[in-house]
């Protein structure tokens, strides 16, 4: 009990830029993780290799709604601040959260000027149209407001670590680091997105997910791996009733489409009554 008390003492919430700045300003060796809420233990993991490779490490909870090109989307994301601190608050050496509200990132009324590139118009961007303008804007903001030595964020949204990297290290001193997908017990990649599922449709994207990643071992034995992911798409969006998005093996380095095993990996994302779920492996 003791242990838990003087961890919520040492645990500071910050609610304003001005805090912010303040707290942060006699401390150098930054460790940041970025988070929308909806807290659970991939979060966690990405928490504690902030604390074990930095000096403070700061969690932020914000909802941007200009990362979300649907506003249904966006109203029914699975955000519980109450639920979410409380999770945080059971952390060892977890130093501050930052749950700013919107006019503390977007104090510029300026419009972004953010675009991505063509060629990265892919997988995510193709479906999402701006989705990835705002998470680079917000990103952008973050950073410059905590001027963080190190970003930690996950490997499941691997082209948003992908844009966000070459994005961050392009333009601040700072070193964006992916962090290794977490999965339950049945081998599904944990998300926020989750919380949407009640337990039932829960199991059935576990075992939905059980099928996709057979597949890594599956393409191992084709030599054109995107021509049979074209034939898998269709055969499992039959058999498993979900609409999918993208199948594709791309090279990790690039995110070029590649029919060669090695140093790719195959992305995913489907729609499964009405929740849009990714993966990749």
């Amino acid at each position: 009990m003791f242990y838990l008390l003087n961890n919520l003492i040492q645990m500071k919430i910050l609610l304003n830029n001005e805090t912010l700045h303040k707290t942060l300003k006699p401390f150098d060796n930054i460790g940041f993780v970025p988070t929308m809420g909806g807290i659970h233990e991939g979060h966690i993991s990405l928490i504690n290799k902030s604390i074990k490779y930095t000096d403070k490490t700061i969690v932020s909870i914000f909802v941007n709604p200009k990362q979300f090109n649907s506003k249904r989307d966006f109203i029914s994301y699975p955000s519980n601040i109450k639920n979410d601190l409380a999770i945080l608050k059971k952390i060892p050496k977890i130093d501050f959260i930052y749950i700013p509200k919107f006019k503390d990132i977007y104090e510029s009324k300026d419009k972004s000027k953010i675009v991505i590139k063509r060629s990265d118009k892919i997988l995510c961007a193709k479906f999402r149209k701006g989705h990835f303008e705002g998470v680079l804007d917000v990103m952008d903001k973050l950073t410059n407001l905590i001027k963080p030595k190190k970003i930690f964020m996950g490997k499941k949204d691997y082209q948003q670590l992908f844009l966000v990297k070459n994005f961050i290290e392009s333009n601040y001193k700072t070193k964006v680091i992916g962090c290794k997908t977490i999965r339950n017990k049945n081998k599904l990649a944990l998300s926020s997105r989750n919380f949407l599922l009640d337990k039932k449709d829960l199991k059935k994207v576990e075992n939905i997910s059980k099928k996709f990643l057979k597949l890594k071992n599956e393409v191992k034995k084709h030599k054109y791996i995107n021509k049979f992911l074209g034939q898998t798409k269709r055969k499992f969006e039959k058999l498993l009733d979900i609409k999918i998005e993208y199948l594709e093996n791309r090279n990790v380095k690039n995110l070029k489409i590649s029919n060669k095993y090695l140093k790719s990996k195959i992305f995913l994302s489907y729609h499964f009554k009405g929740i849009r779920l990714i993966d990749n492996f």
